[in-house]
């Protein structure tokens, strides 16, 4: 039987409190949230409830800071001082339960749809596809200084810190993408240009939220037009030189080869887990979704993995694996009644119907 006890070993930071175990809850897309962006029930209740269920650190969805940075309906808001009630309490009862906890800090750029946002979605250039304008020079600070005053609004609740979301196609992953980003000023042109919006923010980040607060930042290494030579050179770059305290790529599957043929002589995870990363602890994200396969990966040599299905399906996956021996999680599909009964709300269990072979239709 694999030896799962390194899951379970605790791991410091370079900043603010030590994980009591290697097991984040990945951030994740739920659609609970209020229309403005304040914290329901049913958002507080499914956070709150991995924290209970032995998350060391307990990660919230992305929570756009700027009201145009919308992605989806019910998405959480940190933009303005109005979703500090929430947060706070938030904050509060995921401390109670001995878990980290972390605020996903976002804007959807291009990919903030027109209708949600009541305007044209903006983007580092021109998209035609996305009806996307450019933002201007002056645009492009303020949303610069707005992911850092999000972020000391995460601290000013209670929050151990703040990850910035640069994955997945939204604003900051727009940046670094050499085919989305097709400005000429500082922001564009060579790599350390288009990743200049990130690196400010996490140096503005670390001066005013201080040496007690965790930073992490989240990328993907594939789509979007994103190279892997140049994803790999930002996550060294990062690991060593930014004074981050965790990186968490998200691989959507950890044991997948790179899409560029060049490079498939290894895993995507192999690409990243041979750099030098200094005081920064690397995780990983992708279909992880039992104890012996999260071990083999932390094996592989990453500090930690983020569970998000797996999460989903079991609110106490952490406390269940460390107990029982075998654990495995349940089959899918799974029933509505199943993830009420998990901590979701009607908004994430319609969401998750909609992937495919998630949820079976009970009959009437």
């Amino acid at each position: 039987m694999t030896d799962l006890s390194a899951l379970f070993a605790p791991m410091s930071f370079a900043h603010g409190p030590a994980m009591k175990n290697r097991l984040m809850l990945a951030p994740l897309t739920n659609l609970q949230s209020h229309a403005d962006g304040t914290m329901s029930e049913d958002e507080f209740h499914w956070l709150v409830k991995r924290a209970e269920g032995g998350f060391g650190l307990t990660m919230t969805c992305a929570a756009h800071v700027q009201r145009v940075g919308q992605g989806f309906p019910g998405q959480m808001g940190i933009w303005s001082d109005d979703h500090l009630p929430g947060l706070t309490r938030l904050a509060a009862a995921i401390r109670a339960n001995d878990s980290i906890g972390i605020v996903q800090l976002h804007h959807a750029g291009m990919r903030s749809p027109s209708e949600l946002i009541g305007e044209a979605p903006v983007c580092p250039s021109d998209n035609a596809e996305f009806g996307a304008r450019a933002l201007t020079a002056e645009e492009v600070e303020q949303l610069r200084d707005d992911f850092i005053t999000a972020a000391v609004r995460a601290k000013t609740a209670g929050f151990d810190g703040v990850e910035l979301h640069g994955a997945h196609g939204y604003v900051i992953c727009q940046f670094l993408s050499p085919g989305i980003n097709q400005r000429t000023d500082q922001w564009g042109g060579s790599l350390e240009n288009r990743a200049r919006l990130l690196t400010e923010i996490l140096a503005a980040v670390r001066a005013q939220c201080g040496p007690d607060f965790i930073i992490g930042v989240r990328l993907s290494p594939e789509r979007f037009d994103l190279q892997l030579p140049e994803i790999r050179r930002l996550a060294g770059d990062l690991m060593l030189h930014h004074d981050i305290d965790f990186l968490d790529m998200s691989l959507w599957d950890v044991g997948k080869l790179p899409v560029e043929e060049a490079f498939q002589e290894r895993s995507l995870l192999d690409w990243f887990t041979d750099l030098p990363r200094g005081n920064c602890r690397l995780g990983v994200a992708g279909k992880i979704m039992d104890p012996a396969h999260a071990a083999e990966i932390l094996a592989k040599g990453v500090d930690y993995v983020l569970l998000g299905r797996a999460a989903i399906l079991h609110h106490d996956w952490p406390r269940r694996a460390q107990a029982e021996a075998g654990f495995k999680p349940v089959s899918l599909p799974v029933t509505r009644a199943y993830l009420a009964a998990e901590g979701l709300g009607p908004a994430f269990v319609d969401y998750m119907a909609g992937w495919k072979g998630f949820v079976v239709e009970e009959a009437a």
